[in-house]
């Protein structure tokens, strides 16, 4: 696991060896497991925005979209 991303408001996680990725929303405490397609997607309109938009509240605004609706909340055992 990498860590790929980290604002104040998102983290990504990263598993290469399943090739997926992790979103957590800090802020509202869900996550969303990322694997095969929808794993490509992300990284692709992360790596589609250009240098000058790649700014946190770009990639925040992408993640929230990415989250609305489908993250679950985080729970600890």
């Amino acid at each position: 696991m990498n860590i790929v991303y980290n604002s104040s408001q998102y983290a990504i996680l990263a598993f290469p060896a399943v090739r997926a990725f992790e979103l957590v929303d800090k802020s509202s405490r869900r996550a969303l497991f990322l694997q095969g397609s929808l794993a490509v997607g992300l990284q692709e309109a992360i790596n589609g925005l250009s240098d000058d938009d790649r700014t946190e509240e770009s990639v925040d605004s992408l993640l929230d979209e990415y989250c609305a609706g489908a993250a679950q909340p985080i729970s600890f055992h």
